[in-house]
């Protein structure tokens, strides 16, 4: 065992952060950590490595192994240029690089028994420069460079002169050049394009040692982990598998509590009801009968309500306006910026009700498109065109349309005033604004926070034609699903750019890939992009712009019309054996009463002292109630099965 995690809580004046938190990590194992913002992921990362100091519990490393920890702010020497700054990592074998070099020297001088000697020195020494990685310790430096998209025109850049991002990148390749037995990495993805998140996931899925990672980036964990450690109030849920295996598994969890939960409830209350009934029955034996089941129902271990999941709430949004078919018409945009060219001779159409991404590599000008479309920028040439009754809603990633002012209702009720208070909360309930948070200043919210509101706002427009800009940029996890089902059940048409390639392909009919030379079409979610990306490419290179199909199987309409069928029978036989055992409940209950009143007569005439002299009668009134009482048992244990 690698690692190992023991009971961890921390806990701040705010409350409980981590409260016994324990799993562990295997040699060679990938895992990841996942919860909403606020969790605790980055603190369990600081009580892991040491920088925090936990209430009670500990984390106990395998003797000898070493770790790497990449923070969400990593430091590095500023004074060193990108390269020399990776290159420190191999000191040790730049160093026996200079011996071997400086032995090779005074070899070349010396002879005789001086030779020798210095001849086995040298061969030991190689020997170890070999085994350590001596001979291609330089190729591993610029596969790591190129890797994390830096150009051989970046090696020589000053750190202190890169950007925040830039450098958590320099930090991320000196960790990976270090090779320790378990890489801890605190969001990795949030600085990289696509192409080096594709080959950082190569490079960790290939990794010897053990990965543990903190990401909201669900496309990548499922590239990688094979062990998902869920942070939920404080505890930890340890799940097998990657994050799609968890996000079922999950579900299936919470499906099955939140089951067991209503079905104890439903069974206390009807254990109550039968309890109740049997007193009402008044004689002895039903008294007892019940007086057991109090005893049991108060013996039961009841299970607590499950906390109310948040992505169940989910919003149907449909536009008052409809748009005409054609939405966007493009016709050979281009766009520079002096000598930087960022694409030419961009065209496509937007129907209807589509969902497009567009994807491409930073600085192709997606950003810049969407603000062309918006006219916050001009093109250098081409033209668009909207299409009838298109009316476009925008979110950048600046969220500049929000006031830091108002609150949360305010901004909603202000923009909407036709709103009803209910419809209001619940729209803020469904992007996770609950309770007193629709109280908060809209200037105190987090990044994270303020995406999601104006998301909110942008959802209630009478806007037919959605424009998002990053629109998963600082949500977690669960955010992000919302958002997904918003977009998924949203009626209008839907263009977007962004990275996280889970909700692309949760959410896209359609990939639009920006190069310089123009768009490819991919007709299909990032899977399919996946797929046929090469392929395409090629093709594209040759004939312009192209279109593939993802090909949906039409078979599945008459899988689903078979499987509605059966399920409809299966459904009728149900509810007929359910009629027919109601039926004889009522039967049962009937039966009981006329026993019961029966039972009362006979006792009425035994206890008649008229007939007190009347042997012959007494000993049939006798034998005729204990016939009753005998029935009336049976009828009990029947009527509590089936009660049951």
């Amino acid at each position: 065992m690698l690692l190992s995690v023991q009971n961890i809580k921390v806990e701040f004046v705010t409350g409980i952060v981590l409260n016994d938190v324990s799993f562990h990590i295997e040699r060679g194992e990938k895992a990841a950590i996942v919860g909403i913002n606020g969790a605790g992921k980055t603190t369990l990362l600081r009580a892991i490595v040491g920088e925090l100091n936990p209430d009670s519990g500990l984390s106990v490393f395998e003797k000898d192994s070493s770790f790497g920890y990449l923070a969400q702010n990593a430091n590095v020497n500023t004074e060193n240029s990108i390269f020399d700054e990776l290159l420190e990592v191999k000191s040790d074998i730049i160093n026996m690089e200079k011996r071997l070099r400086a032995f090779e020297e005074k070899m070349s001088s010396v002879t005789g028994d001086e030779l020798n000697a210095l001849l086995e020195k040298y061969e030991s020494l190689s020997h170890s420069f070999k085994l350590l990685g001596g001979e291609t310790y330089m190729s591993e430096v610029y596969g790591v460079l190129t890797g994390l998209g830096f150009s051989e025109e970046d090696y020589a850049k000053k750190i202190a002169t890169l950007s925040g991002g830039q450098k958590t990148r320099v930090a991320l390749g000196k960790m990976l050049l270090q090779s320790p037995d378990l890489i801890i990495l605190d969001e990795p993805t949030n600085h990289l394009d696509l192409s080096s998140i594709t080959w950082l996931e190569t490079y960790l899925k290939n990794y010897k040692g053990a990965v543990l990672i903190v990401s909201h980036d669900r496309y990548f964990l499922d590239k990688i982990v094979t062990k998902v450690i869920e942070l939920e109030n404080g505890n930890a849920q340890v799940y097998s598998g990657n994050y799609s295996d968890y996000s079922v598994k999950k579900e299936q969890r919470r499906i099955a509590e939140l089951k067991a939960y209503l079905n104890q409830q439903a069974d206390i209350k009807h254990q109550e009801a039968v309890i109740e009934k049997l007193k009402s029955f008044n004689r002895e034996k039903s008294i007892k009968r019940a007086e057991s089941r109090e005893k049991m129902l108060g013996k039961i271990d009841r299970l607590e309500k499950p906390a109310t999941v948040d992505a169940d709430m989910k919003l149907v949004l449909t536009p008052h306006l409809q748009s005409g078919n054609d939405v966007l018409t493009v016709e050979g945009l281009a766009k520079s910026y002096g000598s930087l060219k960022l694409f030419e001779n961009v065209n496509f159409e937007i129907k209807r009700g589509e969902h497009v991404a567009i994807l491409g590599d930073n600085g192709t000008g997606k950003t810049t498109l969407l603000k062309i479309l918006n006219e916050l920028e001009t093109a250098d040439s081409g033209s668009f065109i909207l299409g009838s009754k298109v009316e476009i809603g925008y979110y950048d990633q600046e969220h500049h349309v929000l006031h830091p002012e108002k609150n949360l209702y305010e901004e909603i009720a202000d923009e909407y005033p036709y709103l009803t208070i209910t419809e209001i909360r619940n729209t803020l309930a469904a992007f996770l604004f609950t309770g007193d948070d629709v109280f908060k200043l809209v200037g105190d919210l987090s990044g994270g926070e303020r995406g999601r509101l104006s998301l909110a706002k942008l959802m209630l427009s009478d806007c037919n034609f959605l424009i998002l800009d990053e629109p998963t940029n600082h949500l977690d996890i669960r955010s992000k699903e919302i958002l997904e089902t918003a977009i998924n059940s949203y009626e209008g048409t839907v263009l977007y750019v962004s990275h996280d390639r889970y909700f692309i392909n949760k959410t896209a009919s359609r990939i639009l890939e920006l190069t310089g030379k123009g768009f490819v079409n991919f007709i299909g979610n990032y899977d399919y992009y996946l797929e046929k990306h090469e392929d395409v490419i090629k093709a594209a290179a040759s004939v312009g712009t192209i279109s593939l199909d993802a090909g949906k199987e039409s078979k599945s309409a008459a899988k689903e019309e078979t499987a509605s069928a059966t399920d409809w029978k299966a459904q009728k036989a149900q509810a007929a054996e359910q009629r027919k055992k109601e039926n004889a409940l009522k039967k049962c209950e009937e039966e009981i009463a006329r026993l019961e009143t029966e039972l009362e007569d006979t006792d009425t005439q035994l206890s008649d002292t008229s007939n007190g002299n009347n042997v012959a009668l007494l000993q049939e009134l006798t034998k005729k109630r204990e016939e009753i009482s005998g029935k009336l048992e049976k009828l009990y244990e029947e009527w509590e099965t089936l009660a049951e």
